[in-house]
C-alpha cells in the first residue's frame, strides 16, 4: 500500500472513534500476511468486534452497513458476479440497478479489490459493509459449497455430460478435470467438518445430485451449485477412488474407508455405496481420529445413576450393557467408562468396528470380518491375554454373547452394546439370541439405555410455558410441567437459525437387583421387568428427558422426538 493510501486509511480509522493513538500505532506496525485485511487485524488484536468496527467504518467511508443474511439474491443478480470472484474476494452481490452492482464486503477500505471487481464484472461497483462470516455463509447459500470450483469445471463445457453418463478411468485421468473434482470433493468434506456434521450423504435424484449433512442428529440439505448432476459420475468416482473402491463396479454395494486431514485434524471416513435407480448413493461417516474423549462426569447422568455406574465399572467382574439405536452415543459412553478405569494396574482390551477413539494405555483391536477376525474370535483370543477388562463393540450373535457371559463369570469385567429400545428389553434380546436365561441373569449387572437429543442454544432460547392443548394431544399430564420454567428454541446466527447447538444424552440405568435377577431367570416379560425396575428407583428415558427440559437443556419437542410413550 502506498504511503498516501496508508495515511488516508489511518485517518479514516481514527475517525471511527474506536481506537486510541496507541492502538492505531499497533495496527500500523502489525505485519499483515497474505490476504489479511485491516478488519482481520482489528479483530485479531482484540481492538473491537468485527460487527462494531464495520458499522463505524461504513459511516466514515460513507457507505451503508447491510446484514446480507436477510437479503435474497435472484439468479439474474448472481450472474452479474462470477463465483470465482465471490470466493476470491469474499464478497456477495446485493443489488444491481442502472449498470451499478452493489456488493457486500468486509474490507471496505480496499480500493484494489473494488478495481478488480469492476474489471471482472464490467459494472460500476458500490460497496456496502458486512462481516466476513455472514458474507461467506450467504455465498454458500447462493452459489453453493464449492461454487467457484464448479464454475471452473463447467467453463468451456468440458463437463457438459448427461447425468447418467459413465465415468471411466480415462475420464478421471485428465489432470485439469481431476484437479477440479478433487478440490470440489475436498470442499464438500471440509464444509461438513466445519459445520460439525457426522455424516455426508451424496444422493442421485432424477434431476439433481443432492448432498445432505447430518448435524446434531438431523439431516440438512447442503446448498450446492445448480446442475451439479452434470458432474455426478465424476464426483462419485472421485469418492470411490479415495476409498480404494472399484469405480467400474456400479451394481453392487461396497464399503471402504478414507483417511484424510481436514482443517488440521485427522479424520477417518467410513464409506458405503449403494446402487439406486438414478445412480450410486454414497454415505460417508466422519470419525475424528484421536478426538477428545468425553469424561464420565460430562455425560449428564443424574446423581443416582452416576453413583450406580461408578460403583459398577470398578467391579472385578460382570457385564455392563449400553443399549440404544444407531447413532445414540453408545460408543462415547463406553469410552467414558474406559477412561474412568484406565490405570496402569488394569489390562484393558477392546474389540471394535471401527476404532473410533484411540486411547493410550488400552489395547484396541479392529474387527475385520472379511478375513475372519470377528468379535467372537477376538474375544476368544482376549481370554488368553490375561485381561482385567474387555470391551466388545457390539453383541450381534449368540456366539459372541456366550463368550462375553463366560468371560464375566470367570472373573472379567465386560462392556458391550446392544440394540434394544429400552434397558429392560436387553434381557429378552439376549434370550432370543439363544442364551440361557439363568446365564443372562447371573452375568448382567447393569443395563444403560440412552438417546441423544439436541441442546438448546443458550444465546437465543426463550422462556415459555407448556401448551395445555398440545400436552393433551400427546397424552402428557399437565402436572408434569405445572409451575415449571421451560424454554423453547428460537434461532440465531450462532446456531444456524435452528435454535439448537450441540447434543447431549438422556439415560435410564437399570441396576440388576436380586428381585430383577429372579424375574430374568423366569423369563418374565420386559414390561414387568421395567415396572419392577421403576419401582426400585430407575429413572426412565422420558423422565430423564423431562428433567433435562426443567434445567433448560432441551425442549419438550426434542424429548418426544427421541423417546417412546411407555406410560411414564
Amino acid at each position: 500500500m502506498a504511503d498516501n493510501q496508508e495515511d488516508l486509511l489511518f485517518a479514516l480509522l481514527s475517525q471511527t472513534g474506536l481506537f486510541t493513538d496507541l492502538q492505531l500505532e499497533m495496527l500500523r506496525t502489525e505485519d499483515r500476511k497474505g490476504d489479511a485485511t485491516i478488519t482481520d487485524s482489528v479483530v485479531r488484536l482484540g481492538l473491537a468486534a468485527e460487527d462494531d468496527f464495520l458499522r463505524e467504518a461504513a459511516k466514515v467511508v460513507g457507505i451503508d452497513y447491510v446484514d446480507v443474511e436477510g437479503t435474497e439474491a435472484s439468479p439474474e443478480l448472481l450472474e452479474k458476479l462470477p463465483a470465482r470472484a465471490v470466493y476470491q474476494y469474499n464478497v456477495v452481490p446485493v443489488a444491481f440497478e442502472g449498470g451499478t452492482l452493489t456488493i457486500a464486503t468486509s474490507d471496505p477500505f480496499n480500493l484494489t479489490q473494488l478495481d478488480g471487481l469492476r474489471l471482472a464484472t464490467g459494472c460500476q461497483i458500490v460497496p456496502v459493509a458486512c462481516t466476513a462470516e455472514k458474507i461467506a455463509k450467504h455465498a454458500r447459500k447462493c452459489y453453493g459449497v464449492g461454487g467457484d470450483t464448479f464454475e471452473k469445471m463447467m467453463s468451456g463445457g468440458r463437463y457438459n455430460v448427461e447425468a447418467d453418463a459413465d465415468a471411466t478411468k480415462y475420464d478421471l485421468s485428465d489432470v485439469g478435470q481431476e484437479a477440479s473434482i478433487v478440490r470440489f470433493v475436498n470442499q464438500i468434506i471440509g464444509e461438513a467438518d466445519k459445520q460439525g456434521a457426522t455424516d455426508i450423504h451424496v444422493e442421485p435424484m432424477e434431476h439433481e445430485l443432492r448432498i445432505r449433512y447430518r448435524i446434531d442428529g438431523l439431516l440438512h440439505k447442503v446448498d450446492v451449485p445448480a446442475q451439479l448432476n452434470r458432474v455426478q459420475a465424476a464426483v462419485i468416482s472421485r469418492l470411490k477412488v479415495m476409498a480404494n473402491l472399484d469405480i467400474a463396479e456400479k451394481r453392487m454395494p461396497m464399503d471402504g474407508r478414507i483417511g484424510i486431514r481436514v482443517n488440521g485434524k485427522e479424520i477417518d471416513i467410513r464409506v458405503s455405496t449403494c446402487p439406486t435407480v438414478y445412480g450410486e448413493s454414497i454415505s460417508l461417516r466422519l470419525l475424528q481420529k484421536g478426538g477428545s474423549v468425553v469424561r464420565l462426569a460430562q455425560l449428564g447422568l443424574n446423581p443416582r445413576d452416576e453413583k450406580i455406574i461408578v460403583k459398577t465399572i470398578h467391579r472385578p467382574n460382570g457385564i455392563v450393557l449400553v443399549t440404544g439405536p444407531t447413532g445414540s452415543g453408545k460408543s462415547t459412553t463406553l469410552y467414558a467408562f474406559l477412561h474412568e478405569i484406565n490405570t496402569v494396574e488394569k489390562r484393558i482390551l477392546t474389540a471394535e468396528e471401527p476404532v473410533e477413539y484411540e486411547m493410550p494405555g488400552i489395547n484396541q483391536v479392529l474387527v475385520r470380518p472379511d478375513i475372519g477376525l470377528t468379535f467372537a474370535r477376538i474375544l476368544r483370543s482376549f481370554l488368553r491375554q490375561d485381561p482385567d477388562v474387555m470391551m466388545v463393540g457390539e453383541i450381534r450373535d449368540v456366539e459372541t454373547a456366550e463368550i462375553a457371559i463366560n468371560a464375566s463369570l470367570t472373573g472379567h469385567l465386560v462392556f458391550s452394546t446392544l440394540h434394544t429400545n429400552d434397558a429392560a428389553g436387553s434381557f429378552a434380546r439376549l434370550i432370543d439370541m439363544g442364551v440361557e436365561p439363568f446365564l443372562v441373569a447371573s452375568s448382567v449387572v447393569v443395563v444403560l439405555a440412552q438417546r441423544l437429543l439436541r441442546r438448546l442454544c443458550t444465546h437465543c432460547r426463550e422462556e415459555t410455558t407448556a401448551d395445555p392443548a398440545f400436552l393433551e394431544r400427546m397424552a402428557i399430564s399437565p402436572e408434569v410441567f405445572a409451575g415449571r420454567k421451560i424454554y423453547k428454541a428460537r434461532g440465531c446466527p450462532l446456531c444456524g437459525q435452528t435454535g439448537y447447538k450441540g447434543r447431549g444424552a438422556i439415560f435410564e440405568v437399570l441396576h440388576v437387583s436380586e428381585a430383577l435377577r429372579t424375574m430374568v431367570t423366569e423369563h418374565r416379560p420386559s414390561a414387568e421387568i421395567r415396572e419392577k425396575a421403576i419401582a426400585e428407583g430407575m429413572t426412565t428415558l422420558r423422565t430423564d428427558g423431562w428433567n433435562k427440559v426443567y434445567s433448560g437443556f432441551t425442549t419438550i419437542d426434542e424429548v418426544l422426538r427421541v423417546t417412546e410413550d411407555q406410560g411414564d
